[in-house]
């Protein structure tokens, strides 16, 4: 087990997709290495790579981090003459348990040749759609939902793959972004909500599309646009085309904003750091507090302190030091230190020696580590702990590509306020509300699900999971 899985008790991340295609041969596969380690943020379980040329397609993919994986001598592979087309993904697995043959991006052959796939988010009435193709007698290699759609692609059998693919974004549900190709072609999609993210950007004369816009940077490329929700797009030898396939209904998940996304990139017009900035600044308006310091637990809750500093007038300093070199695969062999894991990454500074602090993160899940970090800060000589949260609470799961937990481990759909306050410690505790996180992000309208159990891209209809479909995984283990 990680450490991040054991010491961050915060929503896990979704996966990375990246793709390219240019008019003339290049170092398609550093392009699609350096795309992907730039959306490693966003899964860390397993990690590949496809590449062609026009003529034959590699892939090469595996479990680990991009820099684990994609070694020199394993890129070599994937270096081959002519090549001009790729994708690539980094994963955190949110349906299909984390193993190696769930690992993307995913190959079948058909009719139309081999297709290659990565996804980004979950098809909420994929095991429905699973259960109907076995019925009908069709094989399955994997647990993801992701094989769901390319099987549904390669059964159109009569249409292109640009026409199939159009077809089968209607007939799936659910918050998903995905990139394919086939030897000389890339295509990419949003779903008609848009709720997860994906951009396109101009590189020698080619196209390249990406999860965020740090993978189109890291490669050279300049940012064009967002796909549009219910768009797809068409990169090949005369250029980039699409076509509205779905009427958009936009509403992009919060938490890109919130926690996703890295700070450095603007999704759908709303720059992400400004956004945690601007929360922070709501929630000093909302739950203000006599303090002395304003703390963020790093990384992710240094903007949203950043901005509650702004607003209120009350200082900012670096009350909690994170240790970079706490590795992802540390092994805790006892209870004895499993109860010390928040120690090995986080502690805290003087900053906080007798002074009265606001403690600001982006959100609160089960509620274990935030009681820990409180803690910390009180052994440091904190008078008193105030808690904010740049997050409404948590009281729903995600069924769009995010591990949430069960919501019966969800602190706020379990506990009261004053119960999750005492749970962790604190003095006082507040959250960011709905309204004002709107107001933060400054779009018409965004996917506040998790915290309100309105789910505008559809329902599975149960207490779903990510190995809702793992009858066989005994069997594929």
């Amino acid at each position: 087990m990680s450490i991040e899985s054991i010491e961050l008790d915060k929503p896990r991340e979704e996966c990375g997709i990246f793709a390219v295609h240019l008019p003339q041969e290049a170092d398609i596969a550093s392009y699609c290495q350096m795309g992907i380690f730039a959306l490693q943020h966003r899964g860390q379980e397993s990690c590949g790579i496809c590449v062609s040329n026009g003529d034959e397609l590699r892939i090469e993919k595996d479990m680990g981090l991009v820099s684990e994986v994609f070694t020199e001598e394993r890129l070599e592979t994937l270096r081959f003459e002519g090549t001009r087309t790729g994708l690539g993904h980094t994963r955190y697995s949110t349906t299909g348990s984390s193993l190696r043959f769930n690992a993307q991006p995913m190959t079948v052959r058909s009719n139309k040749g081999i297709i290659a796939l990565a996804h980004n988010g979950n098809f909420t009435n994929a095991k429905t759609l699973r259960q109907a193709m076995l019925d009908e007698g069709a094989v399955f290699q994997t647990t993801n939902d992701s094989e769901v759609m390319i099987n549904m692609i390669a059964r159109h059998s009569r249409l292109s793959l640009e026409d199939a693919t159009a077809t089968v974004m209607a007939e799936l549900e659910g918050g998903f972004s995905v990139v394919l190709m086939n030897r000389r072609e890339v295509i990419g999609l949003r779903d008609a909500n848009g709720v997860r993210p994906l951009v396109i950007g101009e590189l020698d004369g080619g196209y390249a599309l990406a999860s965020e816009p740090a993978a189109l940077t890291v490669i050279g490329a300049t940012y064009l646009r967002d796909v549009k929700p219910g768009e797809l797009v068409i990169i090949d030898d005369e250029g980039l085309y699409s076509r509205q396939v779905l009427k958009p209904k936009p509403t992009p998940c919060a938490f890109e904003w919130i926690y996703f996304a890295r700070a450095d990139g603007i999704l759908d017009g709303a720059d992400v750091h400004a956004s945690r900035i601007r929360m922070g600044e709501v929630l000093a308006a909302e739950a203000p507090v006599n303090a002395d310091v304003v703390v963020g637990v790093p990384e992710s809750g240094l903007p949203a302190a950043i901005g509650y500093a702004r607003a209120s007038g009350i200082p900012y300093d670096m009350g909690l030091y994170k240790s970079p070199y706490a590795g992802r695969t540390f092994i805790n062999p006892n209870q004895r230190l499993r109860d010390q894991k928040v120690k090995l990454k986080l502690s805290a500074t003087n900053a906080v020696k007798g002074k009265r602090v606001v403690l600001v993160d982006d959100s609160i899940v089960r509620g274990t580590t935030s009681g820990r970090i409180v803690q910390l800060l009180r052994e440091a000589g904190a008078t008193e702990v105030h808690f904010r949260v740049s997050s409404p609470p948590i009281k729903y799961p995600c069924y769009y590509g995010i591990d949430t937990a069960a919501r019966k481990e969800l602190a706020a759909a379990t506990m009261t306020l004053d119960e999750i306050r005492k749970r962790i410690g604190a003095d006082s505790l507040s959250y960011i509300s709905e309204k004002g996180l709107s107001k933060a992000i400054g779009l018409a309208s965004t996917c506040l699900a998790c915290f309100n159990g309105d789910y505008p891209a559809g329902h599975p209809g149960e207490e779903a999971s990510k190995d809702g479909m793992e009858e066989a995984k005994a069997v594929l283990n």
